[in-house]
């Protein structure tokens, strides 16, 4: 994915490990507003998309410290913590000390229902940008539905939600709850 702002592209990269997705080097500079988080959503979503990469729906967070020996121009990872449910799931509350700037959800195609009914395989995910509403800083939020050929079926990006309205946002933000 590349945006231009600036004349600095976001660049990100994802990564495995043992065939599973495990995250996104983000490069460049990162996401400027909710438009560029849905992008880069999208490509998430698409990976997700694709047979065995991704086995469970599985919650990432958004790093801004760098790897250890970064390439140069990288500004942060998106880095898999874990399934929603079953064994080694994230906890409730589990982000609340070190909030991060986000938290992405990725549903594997046989995680959820597609939202069209002509569509049999598809993979989703929501990303949330939390806010401090009460110092005037909305709560932002995408989401995106693509199917295994990676063609969207659904894109979405909202600002001012309140995270409790979708099944996505709200879990993610019981994750960042305290």
């Amino acid at each position: 994915m590349t945006s231009e702002r600036e004349g600095v592209s976001v660049e990100v990269a994802p990564f495995h490990a043992e065939g599973l997705l495990s995250g996104f080097l983000v490069s460049g500079r990162w996401p400027a507003n909710t438009v560029e988080w849905a992008r880069f959503l999208l490509l998430a979503v698409r990976v997700a998309s694709v047979p065995g990469m991704l086995h469970t729906s599985t919650v990432f967070r958004v790093r801004e410290e760098l790897p250890d020996e970064p390439a140069p121009g990288t500004v942060g990872l998106v880095i898999a913590e874990g399934p929603v449910v079953g064994e080694n799931a994230v906890l409730p509350g589990q982000f609340a000390q070190h909030q991060p700037p986000g938290l992405i959800v990725l549903h594997p195609p046989n995680e959820i229902r597609p939202s069209l009914p002509e569509q049999d395989e598809v993979a989703s995910g929501c990303v949330l940008l939390p806010g401090i509403p009460h110092l005037g800083l909305d709560h932002r939020a995408a989401w995106v539905e693509a199917d295994h050929r990676g063609n969207i079926t659904s894109m979405v990006s909202r600002a001012g939600i309140n995270p409790y309205d979708d099944a996505d946002t709200a879990v993610l933000a019981l994750f960042l709850a305290a």
